[in-house]
């Protein structure tokens, strides 16, 4: 049965959906405008790996989250570098993320949502835990007739594990954007990028990505 991606625009949406590509073919990507700064080149971003994976790609619109957005993230004047994991919680965002999917896949009978969760983020983020995904597949249960699966192929590996599982499977890491800001280059500073940069490095893949990212932006 097919599947309803979950697509940041980030690396880890971008592995989690190509490693399940085979077994759970993807039939849409879901992407998020709820007033982030980076909304634009996440959806330019998301909208490249829809198209490398053969989706059709749709960007859901949530201005009310707006309000409850953290200078962080929302406030163009605020100073990425001083961003901390803290200071980017954005309240329930994943809850209502996997609800809007939920319903997407109820609609369209994909009997799969396939999402980006890594172990290194849920240290500080409970909503990117095994318990929060088995809790959701728990509530799925009665919220949709379908029930689908919420999966997540990253869920127990690092930021090098996925850049690595990446690289071996051939996923174009460089049509990502993980950086807070708007761009039109990544800032560098903010933890997400800090968190991007260490674990290409550590893959041994940074060059070569910061390579076909200039390409790909030029």
């Amino acid at each position: 049965m097919a599947s309803v991606l979950l697509l940041s625009g980030g690396l880890d949406s971008l592995v989690a959906a190509w490693a399940a590509r085979e077994e759970h073919p993807p039939r849409l990507a879901l992407t998020f405008d709820y007033g982030q700064r980076a909304a634009a080149r996440e959806a330019e971003a998301a909208l490249s790996v829809a198209a490398e994976m053969g989706a059709d790609h749709r960007l859901v619109k949530l201005p009310w989250m707006s309000r409850l957005m953290p200078a962080s993230l929302g406030d163009p004047e605020s100073d990425l570098a001083d961003a901390t994991d803290a200071s980017v919680w954005v309240p329930a965002r994943n809850a209502v993320f996997v609800s809007i999917a939920a319903a997407h896949a109820e609609a369209l009978d994909c009997d799969t949502i396939v999402c980006g969760f890594n172990a290194e983020e849920a240290a500080t983020f409970a909503d990117n835990s095994p318990e929060f995904l088995e809790r959701c597949n728990a509530m799925l249960e009665l919220a949709t007739q379908n029930r689908p699966r919420l999966i997540s192929p990253t869920l127990d590996l690092s930021k090098r594990e996925i850049a690595a599982l990446g690289l071996e499977l051939g996923a174009p890491l460089h049509l990502t954007w993980s950086c807070y800001g708007p761009g039109p280059e990544h800032c560098w500073v903010c933890p997400s990028c800090r968190r991007l940069k260490a674990a290409l490095q550590e893959s041994g893949c940074l060059e070569q990505w910061l390579e076909l990212k200039s390409g790909l932006d030029g």
